[in-house]
């Protein structure tokens, strides 16, 4: 049974920093597409950022593109998300999820996903 933990979600003051981690078991997660996406109420899913399986490709959603860093250590089977010079409109639960298609696509689909970690941003 596949299993995505994320932790490290919580509440910062614009400017600020946190630091996400998803802990995966369950998949062969050296050979899969890791993703962070965003859902606030009221608002669509939203890409934020993906790292490939090999040679650490990334892309970035345009929001958070120069932010945000997304890393991945295999041996530990866990992806993480820096987020730097955060703004209210970061707020959101954000979701760490899984494709094992070698895809890092700014699109919203997955294989699999986690139950998300709160992110709040006060002004």
């Amino acid at each position: 049974q596949v299993q995505l933990v994320e932790s490290g979600g919580g509440l910062v003051q614009a400017g600020g920093s946190l630091s996400l981690s998803c802990a995966a078991s369950g998949l062969t997660f050296s050979s899969s597409t890791m993703v962070w996406f965003r859902q606030s109420p009221g608002k669509e899913r939203e890409f934020v950022a993906a790292i490939s399986w090999i040679g650490g490709r990334t892309n970035y959603a345009d929001s958070v593109k120069g932010r945000f860093t997304i890393s991945r250590e295999n041996a530990k089977s866990t992806v993480y998300l820096q987020m730097n010079s955060l703004k209210p409109e970061d707020t959101a639960v954000y979701t760490c999820a899984a494709r094992r298609r070698p895809s890092i696509v700014a699109d919203t689909t997955f294989d699999y996903w986690g139950q998300g970690t709160q992110v709040t941003v006060s002004s």
